[in-house]
């Protein structure tokens, strides 16, 4: 398979797209994002890897089915979307909510997932910090807005402070890629409360993911703080942490060049 279709996969209709040959990458996005986050990776890794790349339930191009949605579910939707392309094991890219769909999936099909690398995303548990208040106060007064509005309110926060005034053209045009099938507001509040049970559960209540890890966090995360990521990397038999000293949320946005060349190495080695 190449290029972009969907695809039949727990029972829905999942937009995919897949590129290149060679050991299989499957990347898994965000809250509220659609398989667009990961097109520079995509077009880095393609060279040497068989990308897959697919909207989650609810965003872009995918079905947007009434929730509520789980981790278990999400998961579930991965690991058929990986064997609806012939796929029997991936190395996993997981960014923020992505990441906890990846340790999820790695929990409950431990032998679809060769390896993971988990991006400004979190473990879990009592231990973890929570969103900070002044993100959701943004948050929930975006949540009611149109997606046009409510991705301008809020996707700023995502950057690292100042990124957007820095590189407004940048910004422009991921708010377009956003904006082209943007995601419901009951699907991303759907997702939303997916992501508020997953931080309730508690990891240490399960035994620890053995899979070879790299744990990729920016010290200005305004969305899951920095320590967080290191929390999750302490909490990883088989994990390596790379911090990213003055880096938001999105270092696959913010500078791709480089996260890009993380991400080569690590699969390079793996």
């Amino acid at each position: 398979m190449s290029g972009g279709r969907h695809v039949s996969a727990s029972g829905l209709k999942f937009w995919v797209e897949s590129h290149g040959s060679g050991p299989t990458v499957l990347l898994i996005t965000g809250l509220g994002y659609a398989s667009w986050f990961w097109k520079q990776l995509s077009e880095a890794l393609g060279s040497h890897h068989h990308v897959i790349c697919f909207d989650n339930r609810g965003t872009g191009r995918s079905d947007k089915p009434e929730g509520p949605y789980s981790m278990a579910m999400l998961a579930d939707d991965a690991a058929s979307i990986l064997t609806a392309c012939g796929v029997s094991r991936a190395h996993v890219i997981g960014h923020s909510m992505g990441g906890y769909i990846t340790q999820t999936l790695a929990r409950r099909h431990a032998d679809r997932v060769q390896s993971m690398v988990l991006v400004s995303t979190a473990a879990g548990g009592p231990d973890c910090l929570p969103v900070p208040a002044e993100t959701l106060e943004i948050w929930s007064r975006a949540s009611s807005l149109p997606p046009s509005e409510h991705a301008r309110m809020s996707m700023p926060l995502s950057f690292a402070p100042g990124w957007t005034e820095q590189n407004p053209q940048a910004f422009e045009a991921y708010l377009k890629h956003r904006l082209e099938f943007p995601t419901p507001a009951e699907c991303w509040r759907a997702q939303f409360q997916a992501c508020e049970k997953f931080f309730e559960d508690n990891p240490l209540d399960q035994p620890p993911i053995q899979a070879r890890s790299l744990v990729v966090h920016g010290t200005e995360d305004r969305v899951l703080p920095f320590a967080n990521g290191e929390l999750l990397a302490r909490g990883l038999p088989n994990a390596q942490f790379q911090r990213l000293d003055g880096a938001g949320h999105l270092p696959p946005l913010e500078d791709p060049e480089n996260f890009a060349g993380i991400v080569r190495e690590f699969l390079r080695i793996t």
